[in-house]
């Protein structure tokens, strides 16, 4: 699957893979610091987010399949891979998958082991939303509000709405909700248990939940050269809550 992709600077290649329904611009910002330290950044949009196209099959190996292609087709050398959340998962995968491809491995705040389901409540919400009985993005916002609390959440939401007709005639959400929902289960997934020697960071936000103490033995035994940061007053969002930290960090690494 061809994937969509923003592009940055030059230099050493940096591929960038969002999390559940997000998109390659969410990183915009940091990409650009990237780039401005040297690095040819290249944040994609996974299939079934962004602009990238639509599929019925949706699973890591796929994705993992996906990223490959993209290294293939832009002819990379030696990439380093980072991933948020269900995008460091994918990019777990494909270091499983095709071993000796990246350089380097970057995982942010998510474990290897399988998950458990953390979106349930956000999938009532968007699946709430019926675009066809609403015209604008302050109506989508209050059916979101009945279901969200969490104001953050829901401004990340909110910036996967587009106008699908032309004429401001109809939204849409850019993500496919139909089979994030069906095929939400393929997300929980662990990471096959397999050795990866490949050079490793982790990172995790202080206040996430989404990698405890019991699974860093997991990293250890997987990815044998890998090292664990932890970033002060972060959560989940690490890389939008310290964005700062999180570019020092990611860059004394790849150093």
């Amino acid at each position: 699957m061809k994937l969509a992709f923003r592009e940055f600077g030059q230099g050493r290649p940096l591929i960038i893979l969002h999390g559940l329904f997000g998109q390659s611009d969410n990183w915009n910002t940091l990409s650009k610091n990237f780039a401005d330290h040297g690095f040819h950044v290249f944040a994609l949009d996974l299939r079934n987010h962004g602009l990238s196209p639509h599929d019925n099959d949706w699973t890591y190996p796929l994705m993992a399949e996906d990223l490959n292609e993209f290294i293939i087709d832009r002819q990379l050398n030696a990439p380093i891979v980072l991933g948020h959340s269900m995008g460091g998962k994918t990019a777990m995968f494909f270091e499983t998958m095709y071993p000796g491809v990246s350089s380097k491995l970057i995982v942010v705040d998510m474990a290897p082991r399988a998950t458990e389901a953390k979106h349930n409540n956000v999938l009532k919400a968007l699946n709430a939303v019926v675009f066809s009985t609403i015209t604008n993005r302050k109506e989508a916002e209050a059916i979101l509000n009945t279901h969200i609390e969490d104001f953050g959440t829901k401004q990340f939401l909110l910036k996967n709405i587009f106008w699908k007709e032309v004429g401001h005639k109809q939204m849409a959400w850019r993500f496919n909700l139909r089979v994030i929902t069906e095929k939400y289960n393929e997300i929980l997934a662990a990471v096959p248990l397999t050795v990866c020697a490949v050079d490793t960071l982790v990172i995790r936000g202080e206040k996430s939940d989404y990698i405890t103490n019991s699974d860093l033995e997991d990293f250890a035994e997987r990815f044998p050269n890998y090292k664990l940061v932890t970033i002060a007053g972060a959560g989940h969002w690490v890389h939008a809550e310290q964005p700062k930290e999180f570019l020092n960090v990611v860059l004394d690494f790849i150093a």
